[in-house]
């Protein structure tokens, strides 16, 4: 007897976005017994989530999937504001924007304090938001010093002051569930032009690490997602100056890595239906780079 899930389509139910799952029994490719299995439902139904990045790109592919599968959502920005209007009508009352500029630690942390008001509590943060800096080599010590600073103020002081503050959050209120966006760079390297970038991608996976290792126990679960090349408004520029083809011949599918690759797997892990896969990375790029 062989035993095969077959997964339906996202369904509307009272208002709330379902996907229906059968478990069937096979024997001699016949059909002898089919169940649903509500154990491998990706439901976040009662759920609230932080999503930092989530007006463009990657971010708002997370936002939406997270909805389609029952969260609630904050919806942080700094400056796309009619993006993240538009997310705002399509999506109505299951989000709701915030603004905070995540180079200024204040308003990271007055931006958690924000969302936990607003919604009660927090269960899933997404640490997306990140900038990548054009910065040679050979540019002057303080100019370089400026950008890598920028870089990591970003994309790894603010995520790890958002994990501190869900940490003491999430152990106080029974656990959640943080995933951290970083990058193939965290682990391949990148151009001498964006070693900041790399830099804090790998601090990232080392943050996610420690967050699994000290806080399982207390209902506390850590993942990192690590994209390659995904076609997005951040990397149109690079499509624009060096050619898709360059993007093609470094990936090993058909097609480029698309937003929505990336959030599928981060609604998956935020369900809670991988938990012991806590700390772990999953690399979504393509093919590009096989660990």
């Amino acid at each position: 007897m062989t035993l095969r899930v077959l997964f339906d389509e996202w369904q509307n139910v009272d208002g709330k976005y379902e996907q229906d799952f059968l478990v069937l029994f096979l024997e001699n490719d016949e059909i002898i017994q089919q169940q649903p299995n509500p154990n491998m439902q990706v439901k976040l139904k009662h759920k609230y989530a932080l999503v930092t990045g989530g007006s463009r790109g990657i971010g708002k592919a997370i936002v939406y999937s997270l909805v389609e599968a029952g969260a609630n959502v904050a919806v942080h920005y700094h400056d796309s504001q009619n993006a993240v209007n538009k997310i705002v009508d399509d999506l109505g009352a299951y989000v709701k924007a915030f603004k905070a500029d995540l180079g200024d630690a204040m308003e990271v942390s007055n931006l958690f304090n924000e969302v936990v008001d607003h919604f009660g509590k927090l269960d899933v943060l997404v640490n997306n938001a990140g900038i990548a800096l054009h910065n040679p080599i050979n540019e002057g010590d303080v100019t370089w010093l400026d950008s890598w600073l920028k870089t990591m103020d970003v994309n790894l002081n603010a995520a790890g002051l958002l994990c501190k503050k869900s940490i003491e959050h999430f152990v106080d209120h029974g656990g959640g569930r943080i995933i951290n966006i970083a990058s193939r760079a965290a682990h391949r390297g990148d151009t001498p032009e964006y070693m900041a970038y790399a830099a804090s991608k790998g601090g990232l996976v080392a943050i996610t690490k420690t967050i699994a290792r000290a806080y399982g126990k207390k209902g506390i679960r850590a993942f990192t997602v690590a994209p390659g090349f995904v076609e997005t408004d951040m990397t149109s520029g690079f499509i624009k100056q060096y050619g898709e083809e360059l993007v093609q011949r470094g990936i090993k599918l058909e097609q480029i890595t698309e937003p929505e690759d990336i959030a599928n797997m981060v609604t998956f892990l935020a369900s809670g239906l991988a938990d012991h896969a806590t700390g772990q990375t999953f690399d979504i790029n393509a093919g590009s780079y096989v660990r």
